[in-house]
């Protein structure tokens, strides 16, 4: 990590996304909130640092700003939207209102760029970006040129190369920009110097030698729940330390079909570890009969998951040091409101006072997902599971609307299965980021066998996005949907009707619940 880069966030959407896009690159890059005092950022010494977007205008008192000190660092600034209108207020540039629709901009936007600016060298003269502001820049500050114009925004972009600040109103970061990614690479590379050594094979070495350093002799205990993100925490701590780590697998009965099955038999297979499964079904079931509100399903779900880890753990493991597969999303401090505070998140558990760990593990807690992938892989975790989809903390219990029944997650999971093993045998599981069934609680007329019946509803939902901030419906073909509607109403008890979901985020959400 010896190049890094800041992201400081002023409230930004796609905050996230930009520090992917750097990391993309092998350039180290951390978000930090922009309460953030301008000490620290001195004491990381970046080699570059970016401003993200923000919903505020600037010349409003309220909004977040930052010490105009950051411009005199000598260390190069690049400002997107909000930040791009923030360095022009903070230097003594003009930033305006929007008075009418006609001004502001959303979308697509053709723009013109001055390819002598050192960003936009590599890219063509003309191009598409992605828009999305209702301020814009007037007049830039002293020392600053125009760089990018578009119909309506006079500074779609400028630059005081001298002083390597840089500030675009549009957003790089998206795929809808054309050559965006050349822009921040450019940025990267050209402007900050960068080199690009952030590697993944660097990291395992260098977590692994960490890992073993802080345990010694010591155990290591790990909540293991099958997904991406504990699976390779538990990877690289059995190639650190071995058979002093205990694996706890918490199979509450709400995974997919054969999937507790299927976890157990990867870690007692391929690592040389202590694993320890817990099955509790039938605990988790009667603590939620009769509860169909959604929140109160997740609550049970959460506290009951809470207190079976925990007790099993202060029985037989409460000493050494606790693990968690805790990801860099999950603690990223927002730059949201006055007051940042760090995400919760059911990676990020609290200890129970009683308990008492030498220390708290996070081996990927510098990780984005894509990155935590690439070190799944280099472990030889195996792809199926490294690539797994996203699954809900609470698990088919918010797939099942309603009240949770033994007989109702048999039925979801009989019928999810059936939907994965038609979209592997088509080759379509890896054109969609996510697709699983839903048990909506509807039930429909239908005839089969000549007989009238009254049965289950099932819906289908898959959907296509890059980071699950937005998604759109995935156009799966009839043929195929087809083939699966005919096999659930066939061959899973109780389901007489199959729909497919074709609501896009937004309005909708990925999950029913």
């Amino acid at each position: 990590m010896k190049e890094t880069v800041i992201v400081l966030d002023f409230g930004g959407q796609y905050n996230q996304l930009i520090a992917r896009r750097v990391r993309e690159n092998h350039v180290y890059c951390e978000i930090l909130p922009y309460t953030v005092p301008i000490e620290r950022i001195k004491a990381l010494d970046p080699k570059g640092i970016i401003f993200t977007g923000g919903p505020n205008s600037v010349y409003d008192p309220a909004s977040p700003h930052y010490t105009p000190e950051v411009f005199a660092l000598g260390i190069p600034v690049l400002g997107i939207c909000y930040g791009c209108q923030l360095m022009a207020h903070a230097l003594g540039g003009r930033v305006i209102s929007a008075a009418d629709d006609s001004v502001s901009e959303y979308g697509k936007t053709d723009t013109a760029y001055q390819t002598s600016c050192t960003i936009f060298r590599e890219i063509p003269a003309n191009g598409v970006s992605w828009m999305s502001h209702r301020d814009y820049i007037s007049e830039v500050p002293d020392g600053f040129s125009v760089t990018a114009t578009t119909a309506h925004c006079p500074v779609a972009a400028m630059a005081n190369e001298e002083k390597k600040l840089y500030g675009v109103q549009f957003h790089p970061e998206v795929n809808h920009t054309d050559h965006g990614s050349d822009m921040l690479r450019s940025f990267l590379f050209d402007v900050c110097g960068c080199k690009g050594e952030w590697q993944m094979d660097s990291f395992i070495d260098d977590t692994v030698a960490a890992i073993k350093a802080q345990v010694g002799d010591k155990g290591v205990v790990l909540g293991l729940s099958g997904g991406v993100d504990s699976s390779v925490a538990a990877a690289l701590l059995s190639r650190a330390v071995s058979k002093q780590l205990t694996c706890v697998f918490v199979d509450q009965g709400l995974m997919r079909k054969d999937e507790g099955d299927y976890v157990e038999n990867t870690f007692t297979k391929l690592f040389d570890m202590n694993f320890v499964r817990i099955n509790c079904q039938e605990e988790f079931l009667s603590k939620l009969k009769g509860v169909s509100d959604p929140e109160e399903k997740r609550n049970i779900i959460g506290t009951e998951f809470y207190n079976v880890f925990w007790n099993r753990i202060r029985d037989s493991y409460g000493s050494g040091f606790f693990a968690q597969g805790t990801i860099y999303p999950d603690r990223i401090e927002s730059g949201k409101g006055d007051a940042a505070k760090i995400k919760t998140h059911h990676n990020q558990v609290g200890v129970p006072k009683d308990i008492h760990f030498e220390g708290i593990i996070e081996p990927l807690k510098d990780l984005f997902k894509d990155e935590v992938r690439a070190v799944g892989e280099k472990l030889g975790l195996p792809h199926e599971l490294v690539w797994r989809q996203p699954f809900p903390g609470p698990g088919l219990g918010v797939r099942v609307i309603g009240e949770i029944t033994a007989e109702r997650v048999h039925t979801l999971q009989e019928a999810d299965a059936i939907l994965r093993d038609e979209m592997e045998k088509c080759g379509y599981a890896e054109k969609m980021s996510q697709f699983f069934v839903v048990l909506p609680g509807v039930k429909t007329v239908g005839v089969m066998g000549d007989a009238r019946t009254y049965d289950e509803l099932v819906a289908i939902r898959a959907v296509t996005t890059d980071d699950f901030m937005t998604a759109d419906w995935a156009r799966i073909p009839y043929d195929i949907l087809g083939r699966v509607s005919n096999r659930i109403i066939n061959e899973v008890e109780h389901v007489n009707r199959v729909v497919y979901d074709i609501t896009s985020k937004p309005p909708g959400t990925v999950e029913w619940e």
